[in-house]
This record gives C-alpha cells, structure tokens and sequence, in this order.
C-alpha cells in the first residue's frame, strides 16, 4: 500500500471537462472543479487499498504558491504520511517541487502530470515564457500570486528522488510539457518518462490509461 498525495492544477472550468471526458457531464455551483477532477483516479486507487489524498487549493487569488506548499505540507503532517507518491498536474508541479524539497524523506516518487518542471528562481510564468509563449495568451490565466511567485529550491535534493514525468502529446499545454521533455532529455538518467495519447487532462478522455500509470508508479 502506498500514500498519494495528487495536487491539482488552476481551477479548471466544468465547461473545459465536459469538453473533454469521456465520462458523465459534471457540474459544480460556481463552474469550477478545483479537485474534484481526481475522483476518478482517487476511487480507482483505493479499489486498491492505496490511500489518497486530493486536497483542494486555496483559491490563487487569495494565497500565493508559498501558500499552496505549505498547505499540502500541512496535509502530510497532519496525517503522519510517508512513502508518498506525491503527484502534480499542470501548475501542481510547481507545488509539489517545492514540497518535495521540504520533506525529501517522506516521498516515495514524484509523478509530474504534463506538469511545469521549474529550474530555480522560476514562477509558473516564467515557465510559459520559457517556451517562448507569452502566459497571458491562454485562456483564462492571470497573474494571479500563485502564478506570478518564484520558487526558490535546491535541485540536488530533487536529484536524488525518483521521478517520473507524464507527457500528454495531445495537450494544449505543450509550451510549457516541451521545456519539460528538454531538461529529461539532459537528465534522463533522473527520470521515468511516459508519453501518454491524450489532452491536457488524461483523467477526463483517458481515463483508464491514466489509472495504470497511476497504479505503476506504486510498483516502481
């Protein structure tokens, strides 16, 4: 049995998962899924008596990245977990980069879910920039605190945890998941790297797929 700790992106819309799941339309009072789009993966991993854990983000507007760390710190203490496979998707690869960097000891494996990978001193902007993209061409993000702050870590701890990175070849956050692919590229030997047929959210249009990854990750 392992501990996942799976960490969502920005606020995804219900109107955006809808467009993409192969499932049920889902709906929510204010339009956005915050975790909720976890609970797929969730139910198929404790159908394995894994224990997990999706914590919903506090709102970008209100908190900064800092925030965001501390908070699923938090949730780790609280629980006393260790042996985690602490998962990121999309802007959840910030925080969980610097989560990892606090509490090296207690993870298991890092799982990026095409996933911002930032060298220090980045901020989830400076990451899009990276790819040569300007941040504010994609819809709906804005230089909120938690997209704006740089992360400040120190890779050699990274370095020695194993690692795995999940491309989505189809995704509409491809500036972003190619930066990634080049720092594999230059230090593959740090890496599990997996490329997987589906959008951006492989948890709404591949959803049995992603689950496998998920569940391998464990067995790694």
């Amino acid at each position: 049995m392992a501990n996942y700790v799976l960490v969502h992106g920005g606020n995804m819309t219900t109107e955006t998962w809808n467009k993409l799941t192969v499932g049920k339309p889902v709906y929510a009072k204010d339009g956005h899924l915050a975790n909720r789009y976890w609970d797929g993966t969730v139910a198929a991993l404790q159908a394995h008596h894994h224990r997990v854990f999706a914590p919903s983000l506090q709102d970008e507007h209100t908190t900064n990245l800092t925030g965001h760390i501390g908070q699923v710190c938090a949730l780790i203490v609280e629980n006393d977990l260790s042996d985690i496979i602490l998962t990121g998707h999309s802007y959840g690869g910030m925080v969980i980069t610097g989560v990892a960097e606090r509490m090296p000891d207690r993870i298991r494996r890092l799982v990026y879910l095409d996933a911002a990978l930032p060298d220090p001193g980045q901020s989830l902007f400076d990451v899009i920039a990276s790819g040569g993209c300007d941040p504010l061409s994609f819809p709906g993000l804005e230089p909120a605190a938690a997209y704006v702050e740089k992360l400040q870590f120190n890779p050699a701890i990274l370095q020695l945890l194993r690692k795995t990175y999940i491309l989505c070849t189809k995704s509409e956050f491809a500036v972003v998941t190619e930066v990634a692919r080049k720092k594999i590229a230059a230090a593959k030997n740090e890496w599990t790297y997996i490329e997987l047929p589906s959008s951006h959210v492989p948890m709404a249009d591949l959803p049995d797929e992603f689950y496998k990854l998920m569940l391998a990750a464990a067995e790694q």
